[in-house]
């Protein structure tokens, strides 16, 4: 009777401070949960609403009129229709207030909507439309009228043409940041305006742009730019890198990662032109990182992060980063050729900062340069050793031993990776990310090992190791309650057991187990029962599931938005209870589903497609499936894929 008591004598100011300091959204969740109190409280405070399911949205917007940030991206639809509604229903002071608006990959909504919430947020300064592929001139002409307007990403906007970027440059000369990554209709004569309207702009992003040399000519006049990237324009040379050298007084970071028709000299002259860089990505074009480059970067005194990946780098190379270029804080060495164990140590030696090192695909590396690794950067956060084969246990106990820092490494297809390594491994405690897969030497002793010491870890993949059973995963779900996303494909030892001890990981939102021929629909009902945060699930081949367990996901897994069930015994009464029921669906992998008939097919999309933004169906069903549900599917904006 006494904590009430106490409780109330708290003031709303009191709470709101304590709710401040509260950043976990499950805490959040708890602390409303409270009583009528905490949850007025929360109400009034609440600045952001990620909304799952568009029936509430209404009342949501009634009861936290304060909201700054508005994301909508999971929606399952949001159309013109819907915003009228909205405008209308959910009282205006959350329109006066909402500075940011996500609407990433809403495909139903066009011009009219999108001009209505605009021109109804006054305060509105960002706006996320990417992945609206059908998104054209006229909804860059509503967004236009957002005059107070700094920061957009509209990437894959298809329609967007250079008639709608100069809508928004006239309209929004306050933009700070603009994303127009894979806008391909967008040419040299759209971003020539951007450049004369936006002088503020900070922040651009033209990836995969059809551009030329001339729309960097326009960009070198951009005197506030900071950040460049460019990945993958192939239509750009060394001249246009040669505009940048000379233009864009205020660059720090630039990206011309996978520019095909640019060498050594075009990079020279951006290094020349901008002594204050501080990251430079200039991966997957260079055959070799020659000397001149290299010797370069000792212009570059404060530069903190260079990726190179696939080039060809020498120790002597190495020998140079290290002397000039000691403030590194990233190196991106992925799929580099003439990377050797010399080459990482003098590396390491002259770069004790470095927070995140990627040797992907580095075969030639041995135990001693994870030694030199783990004795020079001990504050190292991300270490990325994919198809490292030649690493072993030893390479774990170095780690273990002095890099208690960090936080993600991948060590998948390490064939040197043991338990006993693992062992070692375990002792750095703040991991968050492991990847595992395709190490075939590991075992539940492993498991363990990262259970008992690893509580922190939100992301594992153990795919294809063979070796690990239900005693692996029931010392997981034991330690690692933290535990977000996991993958188990393919782990043939598994059984339901297994799964059913998964069934604790209350925070568990992403499962892969592809090909668990061991479970059953018992082993579903389980996880569906007591991992309600599931949004996607992968399922595939997992043949033996009967319909008792897609009934129970059907159930009790609400939050689910991506399913993969190809290959599934699930039948045509399954298939139509899990497609009716779980409302927040928007991708859906339905192919080969022996069990299946056409008209199941077609009833399951019929009681799904006003949800579904994309569908992976077996191509022969194309001949038999009625005119009127693809055309149906395709008018709500679902892509069908064709396997």
């Amino acid at each position: 009777m006494e904590a009430p008591l106490i409780i109330s004598r708290l003031t709303e100011d009191i709470l709101a401070a304590i709710l401040d300091r509260v950043t976990d959204e499950s805490d959040r969740k708890s602390f409303r949960m409270v009583c009528k109190a905490f949850h007025r409280v929360d109400s009034l405070q609440r600045t952001s609403l990620r909304v799952l399911r568009l029936e509430f949205l209404v009342s949501l917007l009634r009861k936290y009129p304060r909201i700054e940030v508005l994301d909508l991206s999971v929606c399952p639809r949001i159309d013109d229709g819907t915003v009228a509604v909205l405008l209308n229903g959910g009282g205006g002071g959350w329109t006066r207030r909402l500075r940011r608006l996500v609407l990433s990959r809403s495909v139903g909504l066009r011009w009219t909507g999108l001009g209505m919430l605009v021109g109804s947020c006054p305060c509105l300064e960002a706006v996320d439309v990417s992945y609206c592929c059908e998104f054209g001139d006229r909804e860059a002409a509503a967004l236009s009228c957002a005059r107070g307007l700094r920061d957009l990403r509209m990437d894959k906007c298809l329609n967007v043409t250079d008639v709608g970027l100069a809508k928004i440059a006239v309209g929004c000369e306050k933009l700070e940041r603009l994303s127009v990554k894979w806008c391909l209709e967008i040419t040299d004569l759209g971003i020539e305006l951007l450049s004369k309207k936006c002088r503020g702009l900070k922040h651009l992003d033209i990836s995969y742009l059809k551009v030329s040399s001339e729309s960097l000519r326009s960009i070198s006049s951009m005197q506030k730019l900071e950040v460049l990237a460019m990945v993958g324009c192939h239509i750009v040379d060394d001249d246009g890198l040669g505009f940048l050298g000379s233009g864009c007084p205020s660059l720090q970071v630039i990206d011309v990662s996978r520019c095909g028709n640019v060498s050594s000299s075009g990079l020279i002259s951006v290094i020349q032109g901008h002594k204050g860089l501080l990251e430079l990505n200039a991966g997957h074009y260079f055959f070799e990182l020659s000397t001149c480059v290299l010797q370069r970067l000792k212009d570059l005194k404060n530069l903190e992060t260079i990726r190179v990946d696939g080039a060809r780098v020498s120790d002597s190379g190495f020998q140079v980063i290290k002397t000039n270029c000691r403030c590194l804080v990233e190196v991106g060495l992925s799929k580099c050729k003439g990377i050797t164990d010399t080459g990482i140590m003098q590396l390491v030696s002259g770069c004790p900062n470095l927070r995140i090192l990627n040797l992907t695909c580095c075969d030639a590396l041995t135990d001693m340069a994870i030694s030199a690794i783990a004795d020079s950067c001990s504050n190292l956060l991300c270490l990325k050793l994919e198809s490292c084969n030649l690493l072993t246990e030893r390479s774990l106990a170095c780690l273990g031993s002095r890099c208690f820092l960090l936080q993600d490494l991948d060590l998948t297809d390490c064939s040197g990776v043991n338990d006993r390594g693992l062992n070692h491994l375990s002792k750095c405690s703040e991991l968050l990310c492991l990847k595992l897969g395709l190490c075939t030497n590991i075992s539940d002793k492993g498991l363990f090992y990262i259970g008992l010491n690893c509580t922190k870890i939100g992301e594992l993949d153990i795919y294809r190791c063979m070796g690990i059973g239900d005693d692996g995963l029931a010392a997981l779900s034991r330690g690692c309650r933290k535990l977000k996303k996991l993958n188990l494909s393919y782990c043939i030892e598994v059984t339901d057991r297994g799964i059913e001890s998964l069934s604790h990981l209350e925070e568990l939102s992403d499962l892969e187990m592809r090909g668990l021929l061991n479970i059953t629909g018992t082993g579903l009902t389980a996880l569906a029962f007591g991992c309600k945060r599931l949004a996607e699930l992968d399922l595939k081949h997992c043949v033996n599931i009967s319909d008792s367990g897609f009934w129970a996901l059907a159930y009790f897994s609400r939050n689910l938005r991506q399913i993969n069930l190809g290959n599934c015994g699930i039948s045509d009464v399954g298939l139509c209870m899990l497609m009716g029921n779980l409302t927040r669906l928007q991708d859906a992998k339905l192919a080969n589903l022996k069990k299946v008939s056409v008209n199941g097919i077609e009833l399951a999309l019929r009681v799904s497609c006003i949800r579904l933004k994309k569908v992976k169906l077996h191509t022969s069903l194309g001949l038999y499936l009625s005119p009127e549900i693809l055309e149906t599917l395709h008018a709500r904006g679902c892509k069908i894929r064709w396997d």
